[in-house]
């Protein structure tokens, strides 16, 4: 097993930038295939972006296309999302995800993955 935790998340303003963090622990980082969602109240569980195990493909939704930038440290175990140019319907609370993969395949489906952190709230106020 893998346990994820969020961190980074906070209030800032339309236009900002912010970085989360999802520190993975338990299990050999680099054989997992990881990804971000996000969860606004009243809407589903949504696909944000994902990056492969090795970090040589990443997906992201159309929505953040050209704003957000996954990565993935392996030596600090972690992945990061770096949003840029935060609009007010970037608010949501954003979960790290995993899922033991190696291969070429990156999900975008929140049934692709089988970890899950506690999620962190990301505000943007205009």
């Amino acid at each position: 097993q893998v346990q994820l935790v969020e961190s980074g998340g906070g209030l800032v303003q339309a236009g900002d930038s912010l970085t989360l963090s999802c520190a993975a622990s338990g299990r050999t980082f680099s054989s997992y295939t990881m990804g971000w969602f996000r969860q606004a109240p009243r809407k589903e569980r949504a696909f944000v972006a994902a990056i492969s195990w090795s970090g040589g493909r990443t997906r992201y939704a159309d929505s953040v296309k050209g704003r957000f930038t996954i990565s993935r440290d392996g030596a600090k175990n972690t992945m990061y999302l770096q949003m840029n140019s935060l609009k007010p319907e970037d608010t949501a609370v954003y979960y790290c995800a995993a899922v033991e993969r190696v291969g070429a395949y990156v999900g975008v489906s929140q049934y692709d993955y089988g970890y899950w952190g506690q999620g962190t709230q990301v505000t943007v106020s205009s």
